[in-house]
């Protein structure tokens, strides 16, 4: 299983659902890095995703985006490939 890191803040609805979304397909643990407590890790994030918004998510090395990219991978049938490190 690769890793899963995402970035997200105290409160978001979008970030609960995407870690329920990962969970059923297995994830045990989710690296989470909380922009809202580190604001270098913010500025970290915009770097790297281009976006302001969370959650942003990374499956080993791709970013996957927010959640709603997230749920558009699996209906697609892109996640668990992707987490099993075959996409």
């Amino acid at each position: 299983m690769q890793a899963v890191k995402m970035y997200t803040t105290a409160v978001c609805p979008y970030c609960i659902r995407a870690k329920q979304v990962l969970k059923s397909k297995g994830v045990e643990h989710i690296e989470e890095i909380r922009i809202d407590q580190l604001a270098d890790e913010r500025v970290r994030m915009m770097e790297l995703t281009g976006r302001r918004t969370v959650p942003q998510i990374f499956i080993g090395e791709t970013h996957v985006g927010g959640c709603d990219d997230l749920i558009a991978l699996d209906s697609k049938g892109g996640l668990v490939p992707l987490l099993q490190g075959q996409a």
